[in-house]
């Protein structure tokens, strides 16, 4: 796999620093039952990367100890987490928001029985990917099968009343673009996305999260044996809005990976970077200590992927 650190580093991008800390994301493992084109942790099947006991105890005491609202797990698969449930109910004990960022299919894979319910009567909010509503473009992207099973899991989830208006239960799916383009306006696309599942399949849902494909990992080792990764990074730089700095999620969220290292944003984590601009490694456990308003965010040349166009971060588009 091609190392794009390199060339992101070649690409300047404005200095930000963060403002008060309300979101912990903590990646519990790299598994998944899924290898996504588009997955800029490259997670898959054959990853061994899991967090351990120990630090996923730590996780509630720093959420209490820094007033931390929300909890935003992801992988991998987080589910595969022998770990999962018992972290959720704790977080969920403090009164903490939290989100599973899950593939939907891994509602159906051995060991994971009952997932659905208890996620429900967790009421943990569900980001559900999804990058398109027709088979064809799904499967190609993650797989032959998956667009059916991605599907079944959504009517499960809503029977259970996720994304149905009055229950509380928050369904949220993501949009990726299959290529090396920006994603289309968020509104525009979610209208599409309502229309087109509830008339095919019945299924509804709360809000469509467009993100933009990060050059890092998986797919920028694509682009760069496709010979287009000066095109991609052009593309994002010259559609760079000032105006989305102060709303990028790296100004209020820390990255926590599988051995409890910090990092700025998920993406900062994939490629190695530590937490802030020091070079400094900072730990978990260190936030129990102190917390880290006001500090300099570590920024590279994929920083404006989060700053192109309309936007894009965890919670999807930064601009209305």
């Amino acid at each position: 796999m091609h190392d794009t650190l390199p060339l992101l580093e070649r690409t300047p991008f404005p200095a930000i620093r963060r403002t008060r800390l309300d979101t912990l994301q903590v990646n519990l493992g790299y598994q998944c039952n899924q290898s996504c084109l588009h997955c800029h942790v490259n997670a898959g099947p054959n990853r061994t990367e899991m967090m351990e006991a120990d630090m996923l105890a730590l996780i509630p005491q720093v959420l209490a100890a820094r007033g931390i609202t929300t909890l935003d797990l992801t992988g991998g698969a987080p589910e595969l987490n022998t770990g999962f449930r018992a972290l959720v109910q704790s977080a969920r004990a403090l009164g903490v928001r939290v989100i599973d960022r899950c593939n939907l299919t891994i509602l159906f894979e051995p060991g994971q029985e009952g997932l659905a319910d208890f996620l429900a009567s967790q009421q943990v909010e569900v980001v559900a990917s999804m990058p398109c509503y027709s088979a064809e473009n799904v499967d190609r992207q993650r797989g032959d099968g998956v667009f059916d099973k991605s599907i079944a899991a959504l009517q499960q989830l809503n029977s259970l009343g996720y994304g149905v208006e009055g229950t509380g239960l928050v369904l949220n799916l993501v949009y990726n673009p299959q290529g090396a383009s920006l994603p289309p306006n968020q509104q525009t696309l979610q209208a599409d996305y309502k229309r087109e599942l509830f008339e095919h399949f019945g299924v509804v849902f709360n809000e469509l999260l467009v993100l933009t494909n990060m050059p890092i990992q998986r797919f920028g080792s694509t682009l760069v044996s496709k010979g287009t990764f000066d095109t991609y990074m052009n593309l994002l730089k010259s559609s760079f809005q000032q105006g989305n700095l102060a709303g990028v999620m790296c100004r209020s969220m820390v990255s926590v990976d599988w051995q409890g290292w910090l990092s700025d944003c998920d993406f900062n984590q994939q490629l190695g970077l530590p937490l802030g601009s020091s070079g400094v490694k900072r730990h978990l456990r260190d936030l129990l200590k102190a917390g880290l308003d006001n500090q300099a965010i570590r920024v590279a040349g994929h920083c404006y992927g989060c700053t192109a166009g309309q936007g894009s971060s965890c919670g999807g588009a930064l601009a209305a």
